[in-house]
């Protein structure tokens, strides 16, 4: 399965306030913690939902920008896959089934270049590599990593 226990993945006939009451949460909490969400009445199978509140904090908050220096085939963390499903969610993925990982690859690197074009970025700025400002407008949810 593709989701954490965070996370629910949309299938077939899902509804959004059934999967609220299924994971004992109310349907405005499910909104705050989805910006994503533009229309409560449409979500699609494979959709990636929050489910539970980003833990240490209120629901609705973005991870900070972990600095260009992040974005590295070397890195492997949550972060990246929170990012690669926000890629996904904004219609801007390279990814095999549109099945982000924790790893920074090319398909993360031309899904972010997709979302950089999106946001009329052009020329170095949509190179693919996360920048501030680009990343802000992304609104990664808050992953609150202890230990790191």
């Amino acid at each position: 399965m593709n989701g954490t226990p965070e996370f629910y993945v949309v299938r077939e006939g899902d509804v959004l306030s059934e999967i609220a009451a299924r994971h004992h949460v109310s349907l405005a909490q499910i909104l705050e913690w989805n910006p994503q969400i533009k229309n409560k009445n449409l979500i699609h199978p494979k959709d990636r939902i929050r489910v539970v509140a980003p833990s240490g904090g209120h629901g609705g908050e973005d991870e900070p920008f972990p600095g260009k220096d992040f974005f590295r085939p070397s890195v492997r963390s949550p972060i990246i896959e929170a990012m690669g499903w926000r890629l996904v969610d904004e219609e801007c993925s390279a990814y095999p089934d549109d099945e982000p990982d924790r790893q920074w690859s090319e398909a993360d690197r031309k899904s972010y270049a997709q979302f950089q074009r999106k946001l009329g970025f052009t020329g170095s700025d949509a190179d693919g590599i996360p920048g501030k400002v680009s990343w802000q407008r992304l609104h990664v949810p808050a992953l609150h990593m202890s230990g790191e």
